[in-house]
């Protein structure tokens, strides 16, 4: 549909995201029904001009367009299957976490409604919804993608096709996912060693930033080595990394902060090393990581 009549929207799932899709929507002048198991969840959005939906069937019945917004794709299944009748003709977006099998389950689930499927990701925090840089990312049928691509917009301006297979979001969303968690540990780890010497947390902000600049500019030419499969430009070798790890026990008799969550990560490298990378660039560590032959 044109701006001047834009497409109706149900959205499925009211958490801090899916509050965050619905103004979105709402603000660029979409019809937008809300649906969600806790119905208080919608107040605000109804203040806003949203409408909620008594029962889910309802809310899938309400527009072409229908995002779910729930924590994993069992969950958007079990959500969705009292309504499955009302799915066929329409579009179903999902815009949750899970593997790249559960986003097959759910697309070949929905196909055999009657409906079109696509998998999407939110690769931002609820309060960037609709900023032109913040990027989603989404796989499966290319028909829903175009004919929906300028509503799909409004929640975030960075907005990439994948591809047609169903699962290639959800594939995405978990190897660059792969790298949260470490990088938070990381910096709570750098906290609680600076606190243990009485100083500030909000001193190391700038200089982790500054970190994590530097590991940005580094993706490139490690995503290289890796694709090519030579790892002979040691800038950062595997036996630095392997010296290194030995500060761990220092920083935790002086602090008395625990880093035994970098065992695993520091075994890699061990593993790596003995494997004759030891001289190699620390990108070698993914031919540890891979149990199977690479593909060509």
């Amino acid at each position: 549909m044109t701006e001047n009549n834009p497409t109706p929207v149900t959205v499925i799932g009211l958490g801090s995201m899916g509050r965050a899709l619905a103004e979105a929507l709402v603000h660029a002048g979409h019809p937008t029904t809300v649906w969600n198991r806790t119905a208080a969840k919608a107040a605000p959005l109804i203040a806003m001009g949203a409408e909620r939906a008594e029962a889910v069937e309802d809310a899938v019945a309400a527009s072409p367009l229908v995002l779910t917004c729930l924590t994993t794709f069992d969950d958007t299944l079990s959500a969705l299957r009292p309504a499955a009748p009302a799915l066929r003709g329409r579009a179903l977006v999902t815009l949750n976490s899970g593997s790249p099998a559960g986003a097959r389950e759910t697309a070949a689930w929905t196909v055999g409604q009657g409906a079109r499927f696509l998998a999407g990701a939110v690769k931002n925090v609820p309060s960037a919804v609709g900023l032109p840089d913040t990027l989603l990312y989404y796989s499966g049928d290319r028909t829903v993608f175009d004919e929906f691509e300028t509503t799909l917009k409004v929640l975030g301006g960075d907005t990439v096709h994948l591809g047609d297979e169903s699962d290639l979001a959800a594939l995405y969303e978990m190897a660059v996912g792969a790298m949260l968690l470490p990088a938070l540990v990381g910096f709570f780890q750098g906290a609680a060693a600076l606190q243990a010497r009485g100083l500030q947390v909000a001193s190391m902000v700038r200089f982790a930033g500054k970190w994590l600049d530097m590991i940005k500019s580094l993706l490139p030419i490690y995503a290289r080595e890796i694709d090519s499969g030579d790892y002979t430009d040691a800038a950062s070798s595997v036996n630095l990394f392997l010296a290194g790890a030995a500060h761990d026990e220092d920083l935790t008799r002086e602090t008395n902060v625990d880093t035994t969550w970098l065992a695993p990560l520091n075994d890699l490298v061990a593993r790596a090393a003995a494997a004759g990378h030891g001289d190699h660039s620390v990108t070698a560590l993914t031919e540890v990581l891979r149990t199977t032959p690479r593909h060509s």
